[in-house]
This record gives C-alpha cells, sequence and structure tokens, in this order.
C-alpha cells in the first residue's frame, strides 16, 4: 500500500535526505520517496504505519508530517464528514469569540457595530495568537510553506504570532484606531494572497492559523477568515 503525506520543516536537499533515511528506517517501510514539494513524502508500506509512528520516528522538534488521505478509499459522505469534524475547532473558537464579544455589548445595554467588531477583532488575534506560539517554531515552518512573505522571509514566521498580539491588544485598548486598522489590513491581506495562491494551485497543505497542536487542512474556511478580517478592518476605516 502506498500513502501520500505532507511534510513541513524541510528547507533543503539534506533535509530531504534526513528525512528519507529516517522514515526508511521505520518498519514496515519498504519504499521512501521524499521532496520538497507537496506531497513531500510518498512511502510504499507492507503493513500500515500509523502517522503517530512516523512522527516519532522524524522527532518532535523541525519535522511535522500528516498524512494528505489522498489513497485512502472513502464514499461522498464520509469525505464530507471527515471534512466538516476538521474544521471544528475553528467553528468553535469563532463561535466563541462572537458570542462572549456580543454578550459584552449587551450587557453594556446595547449594540454598538463599531465596538463590537473591536472586541472580535480583539478575540481573534489574541486566540489565534496563543495557538500558533505554543510551538512557535513549527508554525514558522508551516507557515512558510503558503504564506507569500514567509517564504521570502522565514524569520517572518517568528514574528507574526506577536503581530497578531500586538494588534489584538490594540482592539482591545482602542489604541491608534485608524494605524491598527490599517496594519490589520495590509497584514491580513498579504495573508490571503498566499492562501488563495495555495488553493489555486491545490496544494495539500496544512493550515498554520491554529499553529500545529490543531491539525487543520489549508481550504476556503481559512481564506474566509482571512478575508473576513480583512473586511472588517476596511468597515472600520470607513465608519470611523
Amino acid at each position: 500500500m502506498t500513502h501520500e503525506y505532507n511534510i513541513t520543516g524541510m528547507t533543503c536537499m539534506g533535509c530531504v535526505s534526513s528525512v528519507k533515511q529516517r522514515l526508511s528506517a521505520v518498519p514496515g517501510i519498504t519504499e521512501a520517496t521524499v521532496s520538497l514539494t507537496a506531497p513531500q513524502g510518498t512511502l510504499t508500506m507492507n503493513k500500515h504505519v500509523p502517522t503517530a509512528i512516523l512522527q516519532e520516528a522524524l522527532g518532535n522538534g523541525k519535522y511535522v508530517i500528516t498524512d494528505t488521505q489522498a489513497t485512502m478509499p472513502v464514499s461522498a459522505a464520509t469525505a464530507t464528514e471527515t471534512k466538516s469534524d476538521s474544521y471544528y475547532p475553528i467553528f468553535l473558537i469563532f463561535g466563541y469569540i462572537a458570542g462572549v464579544t456580543l454578550l459584552a455589548q449587551l450587557a453594556t445595554g446595547g449594540f454598538h457595530l463599531m465596538h463590537w467588531m473591536g472586541s472580535f477583532m480583539a478575540g481573534f488575534f489574541i486566540v489565534f495568537s496563543c495557538f500558533k506560539l505554543l510551538n512557535l517554531q513549527a508554525f514558522a515552518q508551516g507557515y512558510r510553506t503558503y504564506d507569500v512573505v514567509a517564504k521570502a522571509l522565514p524569520g517572518y514566521g517568528y514574528v507574526y504570532p506577536f503581530i497578531e498580539l500586538a494588534l489584538g491588544i490594540a482592539y482591545i485598548t482602542e489604541f491608534a484606531p485608524m494605524a491598527t486598522n490599517i496594519t490589520t489590513l495590509v497584514v491580513m491581506g498579504i495573508s490571503t494572497v498566499g492562501v488563495a495562491q495555495s488553493l489555486a494551485k491545490k496544494n495539500v497543505i496544512q493550515c498554520a492559523c491554529l499553529g500545529t497542536i490543531i491539525k487543520l487542512p489549508l481550504s476556503k474556511v481559512t481564506l474566509f477568515e482571512d478575508m473576513l478580517m480583512v473586511a472588517m478592518s476596511i468597515a472600520m476605516l470607513a465608519l470611523a
């Protein structure tokens, strides 16, 4: 049986050689093909080898391996269910942020759209930056696979979660609203471009929006969340 995998963290042919050597040594793997382009790993095995075992072979630091599930024969109904389930964490987080910020607005005796959008964006940036900072190195490596700036400047992936955190704090404190919204528009606009390009190429990549702790595929859901932040920043600039 043959399975295809995405492997983040590889940046050169030395990485490719190291990963191939480690995966080839896993019992049950009869052939390993590794490259820098997706799918980065194609493994032939004489018995099923769980992805967790493959990750153990690669260690818990630089390299992260995920199954693309491209060769798994599933029905259309099962595929839809799996896809929906994989997005559950992000839907839950969005729901909590939207609900809490709405309740906070109603507790003041009314609803003010500008204040609610500012609170929602503050919650979004702070919560999402938190997940990224749980494993900053893994996030930076994963983000580099699809973000246009992180590809050119690898260090940007290490800075990005702190940019989100700073934006969240700025929205909470209502610090320099115009500058904050313009920064959000630029940062999230660039992120939107990278996601859109990857989706257009139909690359199978793990989304880094919630770091690497929660596994999510890069998809239209990722594109929507980036575009939502862009739209809200534009609306706040227009209504200011």
